[in-house]
C-alpha cells in the first residue's frame, strides 16, 4: 500500500513537472515569436511601410501580451500614419505596462506628440511635463512642452477674442432690432401724421370748394337780381316816355 502511494505520488509530480516544463516551452517558443515579429515590423518600418510594421508589431503582442517593446512600436507606426488618436492608447497602454524610467518617459514624450497632433493640446501639456519629471534633461520634451503652451495660450487668446465678437455682434443685433422698432414706430407715426393731413386737406378742399359754390351762386343771384333791376329801369322809362307823348298830343 506504501509503495502504491508512493508510486501514485511520482507519477503526480512527473505529470506536473511535464506540464510546467510544457509551459515554459510555450512561452519560451512565443518569446521567441514575437522577438521575430518585432525584428520584421522593424525593418518594415525603417523601408516607410508603416501599415504593414503596424501588423507585425500586433502579431508580436498576439504571441506575448508583455511584449512593452512591440506596444510601443505599434503607436510609432500609427503615429506615422497619422492615427494620432490610437497611437495615444497604444503610448498610454506601454506607460502602464513598463516599470523602466526611461522607457515610460519616452512613451509619455510621444504620447505628448500624439495628444498635440490630435489637437488636444491641454493633455499633451500634461504629457510633456510627466515624462521631463522622469527625465529632467530631456531638451526635445522642454521644446515641445513650451510650444504646447504656446499653442495653448493662443488659442484661449482667439477663443477670448471669438466671444468678444460674438458680444458685440448680439449687442449690434440687438441695437439694430431696438433700430428698426424705433423706425416702425416712427414710419407708423409719420403715416398717422400723413393721414390727418390728407384728411385735413380733403376737408379744406372741401370747404374751399363749398365756398366757391356759394360764391359763384351769390354772384349770380346778384347777377340776376341786377338783371331784372335793369329791365325794371327800361320799363319804367318806356312807360314815361309813353305817357309824356301822350300829353304833347
Amino acid at each position: 500500500m506504501i509503495r502504491d502511494t508512493y508510486t501514485i505520488l511520482m507519477k503526480n509530480k512527473i505529470r506536473n513537472l511535464i506540464i510546467i516544463f510544457i509551459i515554459i516551452s510555450s512561452q519560451a517558443l512565443n518569446a521567441q515569436a514575437d522577438k521575430k515579429y518585432i525584428r520584421q515590423g522593424n525593418r518594415e518600418y525603417e523601408k516607410n511601410k508603416f501599415s504593414e510594421s503596424e501588423i507585425s508589431y500586433r502579431k508580436a503582442t498576439d504571441k506575448n501580451n508583455n511584449a512593452t517593446d512591440a506596444v510601443f512600436n505599434t503607436g510609432d507606426a500609427l503615429y506615422k500614419q497619422k492615427k494620432f488618436e490610437d497611437a495615444g492608447k497604444q503610448f498610454m497602454e506601454n506607460i502602464k505596462m513598463t516599470e523602466d524610467r526611461n522607457k515610460k518617459s519616452s512613451a509619455m514624450y510621444n504620447l505628448g506628440n500624439s495628444l498635440l497632433k490630435a489637437n488636444k493640446v491641454q493633455e499633451s501639456i500634461e504629457a510633456y511635463k510627466g515624462s521631463l519629471k522622469l527625465t529632467p534633461d530631456n531638451l526635445q520634451a522642454k521644446y515641445n512642452l513650451a510650444y504646447a503652451q504656446d499653442m495653448l495660450k493662443k488659442q484661449q487668446e482667439q477663443k477670448q477674442q471669438q466671444q468678444q465678437n460674438k458680444d458685440k455682434q448680439d449687442k449690434n443685433k440687438d441695437q439694430n432690432k431696438k433700430d428698426q422698432k424705433d423706425q416702425n414706430k416712427e414710419n407708423k407715426d409719420q403715416q398717422k401724421d400723413d393721414k390727418q393731413n390728407q384728411d385735413q386737406k380733403q376737408q379744406q378742399d372741401q370747404q374751399q370748394s363749398m365756398t366757391k359754390d356759394d360764391a359763384e351762386r351769390l354772384l349770380n343771384a346778384l347777377a340776376n337780381e341786377e338783371k331784372n333791376v335793369q329791365e325794371k329801369v327800361k320799363l319804367a322809362k318806356a312807360a314815361k316816355e309813353r305817357v309824356r307823348t301822350v300829353k304833347n298830343w
